[in-house]
């Protein structure tokens, strides 16, 4: 094996997959828009960037395993068919060793932008981390701008409410009464509106939940796909180099 031309091959993967992202990021983001019926649609833009890291996962891994097969060392007493298994199996090392490298440095980047966005602190940072905080802002909405002494507590103590109850697939009866009858005190409406307002609540909620559980399993199964058609353009990749490295005549 030529360690170095594994090494080598897997850096050009890496800095290609994290220059070609870094492009489509800049392309994606000038394509949308805050605007309403401006820029592409939410659908679009997601099948852009599924088809954009196929794209990018088919160019850097393809480059890496080429040049991971390119740049071994010529072998002039080996059999054919271990020649090849050894190119593919180039091509394959430097997909790998991209792979984890490309991780450690996104893994790297997100833990640094969570880090600095939750060390804002104060009211606004508190506000950011609270779970489902637009659904509790709904349900406590009232028409005066008065604040109360123990919203924060309120707020809490209904997040954990509504957290508890996806977790457990369902709004028990006490919890929603228990809601019904706070949202009846904190807003002033009747107790029958209150009840509706927490069940209309809920079920946004719970829908919300269910599409954003449905994008994540898409979009992990097709960067699934992307990084297993990775794996077979670098190793495809890595025979093809070195095929023609054993093509070069040594004067």
């Amino acid at each position: 094996m030529s360690w170095s031309a594994v090494i080598a091959g897997a850096f050009v993967t890496a800095a290609l997959y994290l220059l070609l992202l870094s492009l489509g990021a800049g392309l994606g983001l000038s394509s949308v828009s805050v605007w309403s019926n401006q820029g592409v649609s939410a659908s679009t833009f997601g099948t852009a960037s599924i088809l954009w890291i196929i794209f990018v996962e088919i160019v850097s891994s393809a480059m890496g395993g080429y040049l991971a097969g390119r740049l071994r060392t010529r072998w002039t007493v080996i059999h054919g068919d271990e020649v090849y298994f050894r190119d593919t199996a180039h091509g394959f090392l430097s997909w790998s060793a991209a792979l984890v490298v490309t991780a450690a440095v996104l893994g790297s980047a997100a833990t640094v932008m969570i880090g600095a966005s939750s060390s804002e602190g104060g009211l606004e940072g508190k506000a950011t981390q609270r779970p489902n905080s637009y659904f509790v802002d709904s349900i406590l909405r009232n028409d005066t701008s008065k604040p109360e002494a123990d919203s924060a507590a309120v707020y809490d103590e209904v997040a954990t409410i509504f957290a508890s109850s996806l977790k457990h697939g369902d709004l028990t009866g006490p919890d929603k009464s228990y809601l019904g009858h706070l949202v009846s005190v904190r807003t002033g409406l009747s107790q029958s509106d209150a009840d509706q307002r927490v069940s209309d609540t809920y079920a946004a909620l719970k829908q919300a939940t269910e599409a954003a559980r449905k994008s994540t399993a898409h979009t992990l199964l097709w960067i699934f796909i992307a990084l297993l058609i990775g794996a077979f353009c670098a190793s495809f990749a890595g025979t093809i180099g070195g095929k023609q490295r054993d093509k070069v005549v040594i004067l």
